[in-house]
């Protein structure tokens, strides 16, 4: 645990860097793009950071991966050798062998998987046609005592799963993402990071890729709404810290949770 660091704090890093179409490319820069990273920080990366995307209609499936396999493996070498914990967006290989996962994977501290559950078939785009989706099933992890609950991207759309992270016992939300660029969507991006963490009480750590491609913006929003830390729309690092009497503080003020009926 890094000094000044107890578990009533959480020191986050967003890594608001671009991925290339090479992924071995991707996996030499994990390393320089932690390097500034302190022992027992929460380091995110954005989604489908071992990959990009490519083109809409390009086939994915070539480019998944196995969870032993080499981005992974990188992953898992770096989170060691820094002593942090580490969120990356991955494609990885599923039981059709024509439309692979969209998965976030957590390694250091914590080691878990989360399947994009919401596909993006939205705004002219069709995620399903060459992605499979993930199950119902919400995923959150222990990082320095914290509980961190995970979604991906197009998930920030659906308060369901926000909501059910949160009854999980989240207390802070970790949102990697490749936010497409184009008309109203940087305003949807910031509204919807910041009703999610004020109608939840929890903290919203929302981390994309950079313009021009993607929206960029990367942010951390507390229980209350406010921005503790917002990135411009290029490639950017930055690191602030979480603190639990913030998320208690904001529960006392605004019972939301406690106020629900049904």
């Amino acid at each position: 645990m890094a000094p000044g660091q107890d578990h009533q704090t959480l020191r986050v890093r967003l890594v608001q860097a671009a991925s290339s179409l090479d992924p071995e490319e991707n996996r030499r820069r994990l390393s320089g793009l932690v390097a500034h990273a302190e022992p027992g920080e929460l380091v995110v990366f954005p989604e489908v950071f071992a990959r990009d995307f490519g083109s809409p209609d390009s086939d994915l499936a070539p480019f998944a991966e196995d969870l032993d396999g080499p981005f992974v493996t990188a992953l898992t070498e770096t989170a060691a050798e820094r002593g942090i914990t580490i969120v990356a967006g991955m494609i990885r290989r599923s039981d059709d062998p024509r439309r692979p996962l969209n998965t976030l994977v957590v390694r250091g501290e914590a080691n878990a998987e989360y399947d994009k559950i919401h596909l993006y078939d939205s705004f002219g785009h069709k995620e399903s046609e060459r992605l499979s989706a993930g199950e119902w099933k919400p995923v959150v992890i222990d990082v320095q005592g914290f509980k961190v609950g995970l979604m991906t991207c197009y998930d920030l759309r659906f308060p369901e799963l926000a909501r059910a992270l949160v009854d999980a016992g989240a207390e802070v939300l970790v949102l990697p993402a490749a936010w497409v660029a184009g008309e109203h969507k940087r305003d949807h991006w910031r509204t919807l990071v910041h009703a999610r963490a004020i109608e939840n009480t929890v903290y919203v750590v929302a981390v994309g890729q950079p313009e021009p491609r993607y929206t960029g913006h990367s942010t951390v929003v507390s229980p209350m709404g406010d921005v503790l830390v917002e990135l411009g729309c290029g490639e950017g690092n930055v690191a602030t810290l979480l603190d639990r009497d913030q998320v208690v503080r904001a529960r006392k003020v605004n019972p939301s949770l406690a106020n629900r009926r049904g």
